[in-house]
C-alpha cells in the first residue's frame, strides 16, 4: 500500500504574511508564497498521522479535505507546532476515543501543563489526548497500513526537538543540529524534509547555506525546505537551487 504526506504547512512561527499583513521579500501575488505555520500529515490507506498542531491546523485541514486522524506527533513543545491541538475534539468524536500524541518528555509535560482539559477529564469536558513518550523505533497502525517509524533527537537552539523518520523519509522541521550529518538513518533517503528559515544566521535554525552543506553530506534523492520565513520568496528559491532541492509550499503533496 502506498504512503502519501502532505506538506501542511510550511511558514516559520509567524507564517507568511504575518498578523499585520507584512509580506518581507515573499510576493504575494504567488499562492506558493502564502505559508501558515510547520506541520504535515502521512496518510496510508486509512491511516492517517499528523506531525504537529500548528495554530493553523483547522484551516490546513480543511483546504486540504482531511477528515479523518488517528495520532499525532510531536516535533518539539514551541507554540507554533502545538497551539492547534484544542482542534482536535471533532477526532475525538468521530473516533469514540482518546488520540494517542508522541513526542519527548519535555513536550508531553509542557502540554500536559498548557492543555491540562484536553489530557484530563473536567466537569462536562472529556479527556481528548493519549501522552505517549516516543520511543527510538515505534510503529502506528495496523496489517498493510501500518507505518514503521525511527526517531533521535536533535538541538534546535536551546531545546531538543525530535526528528522522525519513516518510509525513506525524514522530517526535521526545526533544527540547527549540524552533526545529524553523521547520522547513518539519514543518508541516501528518499525525501529529507529540514528546516531552512533564512539566508542569514539564525541561533535555533539552518540557515540556507547549512541546509545545502547538509543536503550534500546525506545525499537524499530530493531536499525539502520547509519552516521558511518571508525573507525567503519562493521564486528566488527555485532559480537559485539545483532541481533536487526545492522549496516547500502549503499543499505539497509526496509519494513516498
Amino acid at each position: 500500500m502506498k504512503t502519501h504526506l502532505i506538506i501542511l504547512g510550511c511558514g516559520n512561527s509567524l507564517g507568511v504574511p504575518d498578523i499585520r499583513g507584512k509580506w518581507g521579500k515573499s510576493q504575494k501575488n504567488n499562492k506558493k508564497n502564502h505559508r501558515t505555520r510547520c506541520s504535515a500529515i502521512i496518510k496510508k490507506g486509512s491511516n492517517h498521522i499528523l506531525i504537529d498542531t500548528s495554530p493553523d491546523i483547522k484551516i490546513q485541514f480543511l483546504n486540504n479535505n482531511i477528515k479523518k486522524l488517528d495520532a499525532v506527533l510531536y516535533t518539539h513543545e514551541h507554540a507554533d507546532q502545538t497551539n492547534g491541538l484544542f482542534e482536535l475534539r471533532p477526532f475525538f468524536w468521530n473516533n469514540k476515543k482518546r488520540i494517542n500524541i508522541y513526542g519527548n518528555s519535555n513536550t508531553m509535560s509542557l502540554l500536559k501543563k498548557r492543555f491540562k482539559f484536553c489530557f484530563k477529564k473536567e466537569s462536562y469536558y472529556p479527556a481528548i489526548v493519549k501522552a505517549n513518550i516516543v520511543k527510538s523505533k515505534f510503529s502506528i497502525g495496523s496489517s498493510n497500513k501500518k507505518i514503521f517509524f525511527k526517531t533521535f533527537p536533535v538541538q534546535h537552539g536551546r531545546v531538543k526537538a525530535v526528528a522522525y523518520v519513516f518510509e525513506k523519509t525524514a522530517y526535521l522541521s526545526d533544527c540547527n543540529d549540524i552533526s545529524i550529518i553523521k547520522n547513518t538513518d539519514l543518508k541516501n533517503l528518499n525525501y529529507l524534509i529540514i528546516d531552512c528559515l533564512k539566508i542569514k544566521d539564525n541561533y535555533a535554525h539552518f540557515k540556507l547555506s547549512e541546509t545545502l552543506y547538509i543536503h550534500k553530506h546525506l545525499k537524499p534523492k530530493q531536499t525539502i525546505l520547509t519552516n521558511l520565513h518571508s525573507d525567503l520568496d519562493y521564486n528566488f528559491l527555485k532559480q537559485k537551487l539545483p532541481k533536487n532541492i526545492i522549496p516547500a509550499y502549503d499543499g505539497l503533496k509526496l509519494n513516498l
